[in-house]
């Protein structure tokens, strides 16, 4: 782990902020929600994210908490990172460290995506044999598809060729990473809806379960009325 200058004094701080906020109902709701994890506080993610508003951005704190192990900690750091600061080393070894589907999705959600690496990171993570790790790739391409407005159409179109590959692999967190990304795709404008749902009819007709469940629940919400509507109001 890189060398930092907070002190144990304010990382002891954070925890014991986090402390306070916890609370027995949240601690047993987690694994009602498939988190599964043996180091957790029981925080609800709103009580995180007014933590972190108290805090403000500070890489170097968000590298010490998240060497703590707790899921509340690493959660936390999704928000007080900072995304210019994070380097493509740092995603590789915390993405290593994922464990369940809630600190993979929220760090991808809310930190990763706003990084200059995240492609790079989609590309080189998204046929892993680890399943959190490939689930990352797509939970990041999930969550670029939807934050950022300004990038080409032609970037989503080569990224559909990961998502027909990763359709058959039927492990539960990464068939649902995958139906995410192919679902935001579909939902950023016209002509990437109609090569999002072409590629959704394909899974749909696969033998494949995994690809067959990710194609039937594409098609269902992209050609519904509502995507159809918003997508030519914004066209």
């Amino acid at each position: 782990m890189p060398k930092t200058s907070v002190s144990s004094a304010r990382v002891k701080d954070v925890l014991s902020s986090l402390k306070r906020a916890s609370t027995k109902k949240t601690l047993d709701s987690l694994p009602r929600y498939g988190i599964t994890t043996d180091k957790a506080m029981g925080v609800s993610v709103g009580d995180i994210q007014a933590i972190a508003r108290r805090l403000g951005r500070d890489h170097q704190l968000a590298e010490a908490i998240w060497a703590t192990g707790w899921y509340e900690a690493r959660l936390l750091t999704a928000f007080i990172d900072e995304p210019e600061r994070v380097t493509p080393a740092q995603m590789d070894r915390w993405c290593r460290d994922f464990d369940n589907w809630g600190i993979t999705d929220t760090v991808c959600f809310h930190l990763f995506d706003r990084t200059p690496h995240a492609w790079t990171k989609i590309n080189k993570w998204h046929d892993s044999r680890a399943e959190f790790v490939k689930r990352a790739a797509f939970a990041l391409l999930a969550s670029v598809a939807l934050h950022d407005k300004k990038e080409r159409d032609a970037r989503f179109i080569e990224s559909l060729v990961l998502i027909e590959r990763a359709a058959l692999d039927d492990r539960n967190f990464v068939k649902k990473g995958v139906s995410w990304a192919l679902r935001l795709i579909g939902r950023r404008n016209q002509a990437l809806n109609a090569d999002a749902i072409a590629l959704s009819r394909r899974l749909a007709a696969s033998d494949q379960p995994a690809a067959r469940w990710i194609g039937r629940g594409a098609v269902k919400e992209l050609t519904s009325p509502l995507v159809i509507r918003r997508l030519a109001a914004r066209h």
